[in-house]
C-alpha cells in the first residue's frame, strides 16, 4: 500500500513538472505545437557566409599630454584635443560621428630611493575620441592631418571598418544557409528512407563581423600619405531549422 502511494505521489509530481515546463515563458508555440515539447522531426543548421566591402572605417584617436602640474596638463591637451576635432571636420568627419571613449588625469610617479617610496613627478591627461569616416578613402589623409594637427601629444590607437547597412549582405547570407539547411534535411531523409516535410521551426543566430584593429600611425613621413587598405570582410549567420517528417 505503501508503494502504492508513492507511485501515485511521483506520477503526480512529474505530470506537474510537465505542465509547468510546458507552459513557461521560455517555450515557443508555431502552428498550435509547443518547440519545447517537440520530439519529432529532422533538425539541421545552415550557415551563410558572404565576403563585404567595407564602407565605414573607425578610428580611435586622441591626445595625451604630461607635465609638472595637472593644470598644465589639462591645458595642452584641451588645445591639442580642439585642433584634432577642428581638423576632423574640416575633413568631412560629422560631429555625431565623434563620440568621447576615454578622458582620466593620472599622478605620473617614480620610486625614490633615498627616500624609499613613491614620488609624484608630474599628471598626465589623456583624452581619446573615436572617430566614424563614412568616405573610406580618405581614411589615409585624415590621419595624417591629425596627427599633424596634434603634433607630439597625438595618439591613434586603432582603426576598425564595417559595412553602414549590412541588410543585403545579410539577406544573401539567409539564402545561402537555408539552401544549406535544406540539403542537408534532403540527404538525411533520403538516407532514413522518409518523405521531408515542410519547416516546422527556423531560428537565426547571426555572428558579429570581426574587427579588424591595428596602429595605424607611429611617426610622421614627410610627403607620404599613410596607406589604409579596407580589404574585405566576412559577414555570417546561422539557421536551426525542424522540417516535419510526413511518413
Amino acid at each position: 500500500m505503501k508503494k502504492y502511494l508513492l507511485l501515485v505521489v511521483g506520477l503526480a509530481l512529474v505530470l506537474a513538472v510537465v505542465g509547468f515546463s510546458g507552459c513557461g515563458q521560455g517555450s515557443t508555440v508555431l502552428e498550435g505545437v509547443s518547440i519545447a515539447s517537440q520530439q519529432e522531426g529532422i533538425w539541421v543548421t545552415g550557415q551563410g557566409k558572404v565576403a563585404a566591402v567595407p564602407d565605414i572605417a573607425t578610428l580611435r584617436l586622441g591626445v595625451e599630454a604630461q607635465e609638472a602640474g595637472v593644470a598644465e596638463a589639462q591645458t595642452q591637451a584641451a588645445e591639442a584635443m580642439d585642433r584634432v576635432i577642428t581638423t576632423l571636420a574640416e575633413n568631412g568627419v560629422a560631429e555625431k560621428d565623434i563620440q568621447t571613449q576615454y578622458f582620466s588625469i593620472r599622478k605620473v610617479t617614480k620610486w625614490d630611493r633615498d627616500k624609499e617610496e613613491e614620488v609624484v613627478i608630474g599628471y598626465r591627461v589623456t583624452n581619446m575620441v573615436t572617430a566614424k569616416i563614412r568616405d573610406i578613402d580618405k581614411a589615409g589623409t585624415i590621419i595624417d592631418a591629425v596627427a599633424e594637427a596634434g603634433g607630439d601629444l597625438t595618439r591613434i590607437d586603432s582603426i576598425s571598418f564595417s559595412v553602414d547597412d549590412p541588410s543585403d549582405y545579410y539577406t544573401e547570407a539567409r539564402q545561402e544557409a537555408m539552401a544549406e539547411a535544406k540539403a542537408k534535411a534532403e540527404q538525411l531523409a533520403e538516407l532514413a528512407g522518409v518523405t521531408l516535410g515542410k519547416p516546422t521551426y527556423i531560428s537565426e543566430g547571426i555572428q558579429a563581423p570581426p574587427i579588424t584593429r591595428g596602429v595605424v600611425y607611429e611617426e610622421a613621413v614627410p610627403g607620404a600619405e599613410t596607406p589604409i587598405i579596407p580589404g574585405e570582410m566576412e559577414i555570417s549567420l546561422s539557421l536551426q531549422v525542424a522540417y516535419a517528417i510526413l511518413d
